[in-house]
């Protein structure tokens, strides 16, 4: 009697550490295959092809079918961007592309990268792609400065902050470029180097922002803290 209640206690054991070392395994892919590829579908597939077509490097339909010309986008997309271009979307990828397994993008929504691709078209329409990701950086440099709202939506229509508010400019088509600006100031691209304020000397009438010390001249903006 004790001998058989040792063997069915040893083969209990084997069944729990069978079972842990199956969830174990099953957590550690799930959380790995954090990727699309050739065969994927849904909802993560279609942020990637939305993004890939407002780059110009996919003309497909956004049906979220991972299929062959999704890969040749995505190829071209990470030769651009300096990554393995190898087709597939994976962790390195997604990050460049500001799409995360959880809710929004790099910590914003859609809605929040809508305008600030509205603001960065409005205010750097006719500039380099290098400055257009620079006023991307500045609105969000202002998130994180004491002296300014704490969220985009608070920097944005803070009174006076931003003058196409006011002169109808917010409400001009939106240049793709400006999307591909706010995702890469998302992802932390700051050609302007820290800056908080930009002005166009042609154009500025405020004496007080001549006043501020010029960290980088790009295109017509001067960038200052």
């Amino acid at each position: 009697m004790k001998n058989g209640f040792k063997y069915l206690w040893r083969i209990l054991v084997i069944v729990l550490v069978n079972v842990l070392i199956i969830t174990l395994v099953a957590n550690q892919n799930s959380s790995v295959q954090t990727l699309s590829k050739v065969g994927s579908t849904g909802q993560e597939v279609r942020q990637i092809q939305t993004l890939l077509k407002e780059y110009g490097v996919y003309n497909g339909e956004i049906d979220g079918i991972y299929g062959s010309a999704t890969k040749k986008a995505v190829i071209a997309f990470q030769k651009y961007n300096g990554l393995t271009a190898d087709g597939i979307a994976g962790e390195q990828t997604l990050r460049k592309m500001g799409i995360s397994s959880g809710s929004g993008q790099g910590g914003f929504s859609s809605a929040d990268i809508d305008l600030l691709a509205k603001i960065i078209s409005a205010e750097s329409r006719g500039e380099p792609y290098t400055g257009q990701v620079a006023v991307g950086a500045v609105i969000l440099n202002r998130i994180e400065h004491p002296s300014f709202p704490n969220t985009l939506g608070g920097v944005i229509y803070q009174p006076g902050a931003f003058s196409c508010l006011y002169d109808g400019g917010i409400n001009a088509a939106v240049a793709d470029s400006a999307y591909r600006a706010a995702r890469d100031a998302i992802n932390g691209s700051d050609p302007s180097g820290g800056a908080v304020y930009y002005y166009n000397p042609e154009k500025s009438t405020n004496k007080w922002i001549f006043s501020r010390p010029v960290i980088t001249v790009i295109g017509k903006h001067r960038f200052c803290s």
